[in-house]
């Protein structure tokens, strides 16, 4: 009996790391875009994916779908929302006011080291632009933008805008391929890396919020071609 009773809650720490690993897992995914909208996701296929049991990949199912990344379609699938209008103007909104405020704080840490890493982030994003593989630029895109938001040193403020990127990764699919092509993204992160080399808030802070409006410009459209082609 003392056995057991010492085992029942190892095994209950260790399904919550397991679920919890599963969450942050299939978050960052989302976040990253890897994950189209419109896309059916069901327990055992994000199991399979995490190569973990149908438990913890319920229990991430279940924290995303609270947190508005997921939507339940029915007892075991979800889909990736996609959104609309109205959603992509009131996040953009969000966006532009707590990623301007994190870069500008970013401004003042940054250091060197600081700025080759997202050169070297760049490259990665240009390469994979050059080459079509939009899922890969799509994820150093968010590692680039969160090396900026992490130099802030407001890991409360990190965390909304973490949130917000929870609800438009998938969408950042449609930004291309004109992004690729009009190399919109690329032209504000060069200014983005120059403004932190020299410090310059100001200027960082409206090469993000160009960035964002940019994008959303991109994703407008997108979704007005959505809704026309649903009427056709």
């Amino acid at each position: 009996m003392a056995d057991n009773a010492t085992e029942s809650p190892d095994l209950e720490r260790a399904s919550k790391r397991l679920g919890d690993a599963a969450y942050r897992e299939m978050k960052e995914r989302i976040i990253r875009g890897v994950y189209l909208p419109g896309h059916k996701l069901t327990v055992r296929a994000v199991a399979q994916d995490l190569d973990v049991s149908t438990t913890p990949a319920r229990d991430a199912i279940n924290r995303l779908t609270s947190e508005g990344a997921l939507v339940y379609t029915g007892p075991k699938t979800v889909v990736v929302p996609i959104l609309d209008a109205a959603d992509l103007r009131e996040i953009t909104l969000t966006r532009l006011a707590l990623e301007g405020l994190a870069s500008e704080q970013a401004a003042q840490h940054g250091t060197p080291a600081d700025v080759e890493e997202l050169v070297a982030l760049q490259e990665l994003i240009n390469s994979a632009l050059d080459e079509n593989r939009y899922a890969e630029a799509l994820w150093h895109n968010k590692e680039f933008h969160f090396t900026i938001y992490r130099l802030s040193g407001l890991p409360q403020l990190v965390s909304m805008i973490e949130s917000l990127w929870l609800r438009i990764g998938p969408s950042l699919h449609n930004l291309y391929p004109e992004f690729a092509e009009e190399k919109y993204g690329v032209r504000n992160h060069e200014i983005a890396m120059e403004a932190l080399a020299e410090r310059d808030a100001a200027s960082l802070r409206a090469a993000i919020e160009n960035d964002i409006r940019d994008g959303y410009r991109r994703l407008k459209r997108a979704s007005l071609e959505r809704g026309a082609g649903s009427l056709a």
